[in-house]
């Protein structure tokens, strides 16, 4: 794991950053979001997917690639976080109280 971050560090940072940006924008949008049947299935595929990776199923350069897959998407998930609660806190700070 360290490999692919010392390696990869470029793209995981890349990824974080779009994540900020992502989540620095979503709170602004106000969408219906996913079915429940649907983040279920997500829910299923992600841990099959992890899965995978940790039995180490998937050998040579399509391993490699679904583990930095899977870090990545986490790098993102972890800056669309970031983004979003400073992104609250930042809105939440300017708006007049009431």
């Amino acid at each position: 794991m360290f490999y692919l971050a010392a390696f990869n560090w470029s793209w995981l940072l890349l990824a974080a950053l779009c994540g900020f940006a992502m989540g620095w924008v979503s709170v602004v949008q106000r969408g219906l979001g996913f079915s429940d049947q649907t983040m279920k299935k997500s829910a299923v595929l992600l841990g099959a997917l992890i899965l995978v990776s940790l039995l180490r199923l998937v050998p040579g350069r399509p391993g490699y690639w679904l583990d930095l897959g899977l870090v990545m998407f986490a790098v993102y998930l972890a800056g669309c976080a970031a983004g979003a609660w400073l992104r609250a806190l930042v809105v939440s700070r300017l708006m007049p109280p009431r």
